[in-house]
């Protein structure tokens, strides 16, 4: 993190946000969003200055270092404008309108965002970083059109505000589908022209995870038996395993990497990027059952344990890429460090993170570490066994590690979001049910018991953001993705553990969801909930991107929830959701992924899998080696759900049910796969 200057306080003080704190002794007179800002800019007439970023983000942090730190630059930031400081990952709905008019004015987006609105809130200009001399610049001429052309700027404020209401909005469709494996095959084509066949991933650079989209390409390679889906997953997984992207010492992923290769990354570490990621390798372990992708996930789970976790079981939002004001100094080295650290180890591993005397970036010297063979290929050329090659790495990783830890160390955004404990409850209940390691189902019930402690209302409703700080209160408010991954966590925990109670907490936050977003013009959900403050658009969160879609993530909970409690309500509006979306799906699958695999199982059927009796543990972790993406598990020594009735007895049984039909229950494993068809 750059050095402060010594400032008076701002406002921004009294936060809870890292990002905002981050900010509080800026010359800037910064706001948080809020009535005295908003009310502020109404009775002075003054522009507003919407500043979004992120406590992890590497550019916001340049651009405060070189304009919102120099006095300067304040001094006409503070004279003309109501400058407000907004933390994306605490208010999403916030970013979410003003990142549209910016994409919308300048075909581009990211962080940080900065956006210049009328008193009333509605935008007239936008960009993401500026320079300083731009910054000012740009400051000072919107400023005289304020003062001068003011009519003409509320003029573009219309066209510019309808465009953002107007923008992903969808229609009720009532027209009658019929879909089919045709439907599937029309949105792999053209979109399996992206892949890259050399370096995995869309052959495009920069390159980010997209864990959705990968984890669609697993069922349709399951599903159709399809080789293009198999491979270029299989690649894409392993490229990012062996790649920079990748943190070989300690454990989890970066947020992407600058280059086509996976090579070299931007360092900041995501809860939502790992959590991800940790439901993708290990689904994909089920498929394959490739050793690198459980390394992948234990190491990852090692550092969410180690770095990531609070004392209270809540997790930790992110890692900034920058240490000592330097982008990716944590996590980089020189030969000449390593060979001090490892001695006559360091050639070998050296040779197998690819460590040259030169350096392998653009920082002279500076390697970051990244593999190019997978280790029978490599002890072949080096010309020792396999295992002494994976022995001798081990070794050097931990010396390694060590070593590294005695570094100054990146920043850490503390607070915990529902949204993403959410993902990474999801992540670590798919571990378990891949893997079997008690501890990892451990670590998700302790988080699901925090949201329920926590982050969950006296109304039945959730709020957001949990930071403990002393004096210093976090938003009550929370959105639609908050609900949609934490319904979706308590569904995975009782699919991990047939605890009915988890799956009547989901229940009871989805009918939460439904009464307080549902739209009813469009049948979908709106991001904002009905007692939310009022922006100038209320939004629905359509398209999948690094994180799915909320409304996707809400239409796959609500199938799922119709299949265990046999609610046709809840069958007919996610079916009701896809079918308005159906008709974009094609045109752009990596955008609509979430959507496609909820169009699979629709398509492809859902298997009912209950697993009865004593032994129904035992059973369920036999079952669960075996990749089956399309299907529910139910079961348990007692339960209440309507698929369970009537199916319980001393001895343990299976039962496969689908298109509500149930084949003869089985007592082996190996019985009810052969009913899977």
């Amino acid at each position: 993190m750059y050095p402060k200057q010594q400032q008076m306080s701002n406002r921004l003080s009294q936060e809870s946000s890292p990002y905002l704190l981050q900010h509080a002794n800026n010359p800037v007179d910064w706001f948080p969003w809020g009535i005295e800002a908003l009310e502020k800019a109404r009775v002075e007439n003054k522009l507003i200055l919407v500043s979004v970023g992120y406590s992890a983000c590497h550019w916001c942090h340049v651009m405060e270092h070189e304009s919102f730190e120099d006095q300067a630059v304040a001094d006409i930031m503070n004279e003309h404008f109501v400058c407000i400081k907004v933390d994306r990952e605490e208010r999403p709905d916030i970013d979410q309108i003003y990142m549209m008019a910016v994409q919308l004015m300048t075909g581009r987006g990211g962080w940080p965002l900065n956006c210049v609105c009328l008193p009333d809130q509605r935008p007239i200009y936008g960009g993401t970083y500026f320079r300083k001399d731009d910054w000012k610049n740009v400051l000072l001429n919107l400023a005289e059109f304020w003062q001068q052309k003011p009519e003409e700027a509320k003029g573009y404020a219309d066209r510019l505000t309808k465009g953002i209401e107007d923008s992903e909005k969808l229609n009720l469709s009532d027209e009658e589908v019929q879909y089919s494996t045709d439907d599937l095959k029309d949105i792999f084509n053209p979109w399996k022209q992206t892949f890259d066949l050399s370096e995995g991933g869309h052959n495009r650079a920069p390159k980010f995870p997209m864990p959705n989209n990968w984890l669609f390409m697993l069922r349709y390679a399951h599903l159709f038996k399809d080789d293009t889906a198999h491979i270029i997953t299989k690649l894409t997984l392993e490229k990012m395993a062996f790649g920079g992207i990748y943190d070989h010492i300690g454990g989890g992923f970066a947020r992407y990497s600058v280059d086509g290769y996976w090579h070299v990354p931007h360092f900041e570490k995501m809860l939502y990027d790992n959590a991800q990621l940790l439901s993708l390798y290990s689904q994909a372990y089920q498929y394959s059952n490739e050793e690198l992708y459980k390394q992948v996930v234990f190491e990852t789970i090692a550092w969410i344990k180690r770095e990531m976790t609070s004392p209270e079981g809540g997790f930790y939002s992110a890692l900034d890429a920058d240490s000592e004001g330097v982008e990716g100094k944590f996590y980089t080295f020189t030969k000449a460090e390593l060979d001090s650290i490892l001695g006559n180890d360091a050639q070998l591993f050296c040779i197998y993170y690819n460590v040259t005397e030169e350096g392998n970036w653009e920082e002279e010297h500076t390697n970051v570490l990244i593999r190019k063979d997978d280790d029978d290929f490599l002890a072949k050329e080096i010309g020792i066994s396999a295992e002494e090659l994976k022995e001798v790495i081990a070794s050097c990783k931990s010396r390694v590690f060590n070593y590294r830890e005695k570094r100054i160390r990146p920043g850490l955004d503390n607070k915990v979001l529902a949204s993403w404990n959410g993902l990474m409850i999801k992540g670590l209940t798919d571990a378990y049910r891949a893997f079997g390691e008690a501890e990892f189902l451990d670590i998700a019930i302790a988080n699901a018991n925090f949201i329920k402690n926590k982050l969950m209302t006296p109304q039945g409703g959730l709020q957001r953001v949990y930071k403990r700080s002393e004096n210093r209160q976090a938003h009550q408010i929370a959105f639609l993705d908050d609900y949609a991954f934490v319904i979706d966590a308590f569904i995975g925990l009782y699919e991990a553990t047939f605890e009915e109670k988890w799956l009547q907490e989901a229940r009871k936050l989805n009918e939460y969801a439904l009464q307080n977003f549902y739209d009813a013009g469009t049948g979908m959900l709106y991001y904002t909930s009905q007692a939310d403050e009022e922006l100038i658009a209320r939004k629905h969160e359509i398209l999948d991107n690094v994180i799915p879609a909320s409304n996707s993530a809400m239409a796959l909970n609500l199938y799922k929830l119709g299949y265990f409690f046999d609610r046709f309500d809840y069958l007919d509006q996610a079916r009701q959701m896809l079918q308005n979306v159906f008709p974009h799906i094609k045109t752009y699958g990596s955008g609509y992924s979430n959507w496609a695999i909820l169009l699979m199982d629709e398509i492809f059927g859902i298997f009912e899998i209950a697993i009865t009796g004593e032994e129904a543990e035992k059973k369920r972790l036999e079952l669960e080696k075996t990749f089956i993406p399309n299907k529910i598990l139910l079961g348990g020594s007692t339960g209440t759900l309507p698929l369970l009735e009537d199916k319980f007895s001393n001895q343990t049984k299976i039962f496969v049910c689908k298109d509500k039909t149930c084949q003869l229950p089985v007592t082996e494993v190996s019985e009810a796969l052969k009913q899977l068809v």
